[in-house]
């Protein structure tokens, strides 16, 4: 069996991490990105601005500001794909070694 090297997370029992779940992050931003759109176009058309114009500007406002306001969320969102990308690498390298028939992932 390979030993663990030092770019593979572990678990706090020593086995190896799982990674965070990527959907219910991935729903919460989505979620978040479609309620402040929502928000803003009823506010639009509260104000006098109705029908596709409204909807087009409101659209458009919610880009930047789902970027200002749900950075949190994103940023937990990437650090769990990459958590996810980094175990899914690690279990590649020691399929790999294994099926070579060596205890070395790397080589």
């Amino acid at each position: 069996m390979a030993a663990p090297s030092e770019n593979r997370p572990v678990s706090p029992t020593g086995g190896p991490a799982q990674p965070p779940s990527v959907w219910p992050l991935l729903a919460l931003y989505t979620l978040g990105r479609l309620a402040l759109a929502a928000a803003l176009v009823a506010l639009l058309w509260v104000l006098g601005l109705g029908s596709f114009p409204g909807l087009l500007f409101g659209l458009l406002l919610s880009m930047p500001l789902s970027f200002v306001l749900l950075k949190p969320i994103r940023e937990r969102l990437t650090e769990a794909m990459a958590a996810r990308s980094s175990t899914r690498k690690a279990g590649k390298e020691d399929l790999r070694a294994r099926l070579k028939g060596t205890d070395d992932p790397i080589g």
